[in-house]
């Protein structure tokens, strides 16, 4: 019988907030299921059952700008959902007070299946990855003390947090719960690529996304690695070498990680530019073109990227069209479009 990711979820209309809201409850169950062929998640909600209550707060609190220092910038305003829940057209993360911050914001999905996140690797929990956005002064440039102060006094809040948790008094903990509750089952599995490799006897490739395929097999999946399409490691992958942000060596200290950041996944690159940790490329092609000629060698350059005296992949411009057209694959147009994660 064939797995697939299934979410079924009936959320009630959340109004403005004030004491004589209407909250609806919920009639189906919201459930977290691993799609077929992917690996056994991370995160497993131990200590965070997963609710229709906690989902739909997690919600809420996700799209909710109130929460920045200046009542402009929510989690969403960063990671929208028709990018991949990235941000679109925007180099670096653009926070309170027009700040521009100093990485591309990342995409939040599959990030049940993840050790470490930001692309550096500086958090090791789901649960407190919110807090890195929650505190820096770009972005939305508050604490968790002030937010939950505010959720304390504001309707209907406490009504919400009691239906999730069982008491209306508000904590940190209960609420970086319910927006991990929301964000753990962003889950992307249902692309065309997806659908190949589960039917492939009722689902093809055309023969360009094929040749792509086979292309990116050869050339790109040791870093990015199927089904997640990211070995979740970290790389130099040749940018330029007198940068101001070191990468991983920011978390480690050590200098063999200077240059190194997280290797992203795929899945839905079509819809997430721009691209790399500080926004450089805005297309695909730039991307590729990088990875053909632009590569620079570096002491901790990525094996891959120098081959027989050889830097980078070295891709025609067919190839690069091919590759491309196996990429588009990747988007996942139900995620993308699916209503449960609309803001309300």
């Amino acid at each position: 019988m064939k797995i697939y990711f299934l979410l079924f979820i009936s959320i009630g209309v959340l109004y403005a907030c004030s004491k004589t809201e209407v909250i609806k409850p919920q009639t189906e169950d919201i459930r977290f299921v691993i799609p077929k062929n992917f690996p056994d998640a991370v995160y497993k909600f131990d200590g965070n059952t997963l609710t229709n209550n906690g989902f739909a707060l997690g919600k809420k609190l996700f799209y909710d700008a109130r929460l920045s220092a200046d009542k402009t910038i929510s989690c969403g305003s960063c990671h929208q959902q028709f990018a991949g829940f990235a941000n679109l057209d925007h180099k670096v993360s653009h926070g309170v007070n027009n700040c521009l911050g100093k990485r591309n914001a990342p995409v939040l999905f599959n990030l049940a299946w993840q050790k470490e996140f930001f692309w550096d690797g500086g958090a090791k929990n789901l649960e407190i990855v919110p807090i890195n956005a929650i505190t820096d002064v770009c972005e939305m440039g508050t604490d968790l003390n002030t937010i939950v102060s505010f959720l304390n006094r504001t309707n209907p809040y406490p009504q919400l947090f009691a239906n999730a948790f069982g008491t209306a008094t508000i904590t940190s903990q209960h609420f970086l719960k319910a927006l991990a509750q929301f964000t753990a089952t962003m889950v992307s599995a249902n692309s065309k690529y997806d659908k190949v490799m589960r039917n492939p006897q009722q689902n093809v490739f055309t023969a360009d996304e094929q040749q792509g395929y086979q292309l990116f097999k050869d050339k790109c999946a040791s870093c990015h690695t199927e089904p997640l399409f990211t070995n979740l490691n970290y790389t130099s992958n040749g940018l330029d070498l007198n940068s101001a942000d070191e990468g991983r060596k920011v978390i480690t200290g050590l200098p063999t990680d200077k240059g190194k950041f997280r290797i992203p996944t795929l899945r839905n690159i079509e819809l997430s530019s721009p691209y790399m940790h500080d926004g450089r490329f805005n297309t695909l092609e730039k991307v590729l073109e990088h990875y053909n000629s632009g590569v620079q060698h570096s002491e901790n350059l990525d094996a891959s990227l120098f081959k027989n005296s050889q830097l980078g992949i070295q891709l025609s411009s067919i190839q690069k069209q091919q590759l491309i057209g196996f990429l588009k694959t990747l988007t996942d147009d139900e995620f993308i479009k699916n209503k449960i994660f609309y803001e309300n």
